[in-house]
């Protein structure tokens, strides 16, 4: 999270609440080798409905879209190339004011009053009241 620039720690302004959060924890495995997965989740069915409860931070693609976008590249004969982007989810800018409480485990103890402001999306993230 630190190395993506994923917040900066501020104080929570007058008549906003920082969402809550949690650690997810998964196990993996892959050639009878456990890999241990970890990714911090945003609680957003904890948020109080407003104006942009429905609009979920997590970018997706279309296919309608792909479609098209291959069908241009077929006609002006472009070549495609695929990447694997770990942690593109978080490469995605937040446009609004989002703020979480710091995460369990990383609170600073002389900034434990302070939230996390987003600049970067987190998974289950909706907007905060």
């Amino acid at each position: 999270m630190n190395a993506n620039d994923t917040w900066d720690l501020v104080k929570l302004p007058k008549g906003r609440k920082g969402n809550t959060n949690k650690w997810v924890y998964k196990i993996k495995i892959m050639d009878a080798k456990p890999n241990y997965k970890v990714r911090l989740v945003a609680k957003g069915y904890a948020q109080n409905e407003d104006i942009d409860f429905q609009e979920v931070f997590s970018p997706m693609v279309k296919m309608t879209t792909l479609c098209v976008l291959f069908a241009f590249m077929a006609a002006l004969d472009l070549e495609l190339f695929q990447m694997d982007v770990l942690t593109a989810f978080l490469h995605g800018d937040l446009d609004k004011e989002l703020y979480v409480k710091q995460p369990e485990g990383y609170a600073i103890p002389e900034k434990d009053h302070l939230v996390c402001k987003l600049k970067r999306s987190l998974y289950g993230l909706k907007s905060v009241v």
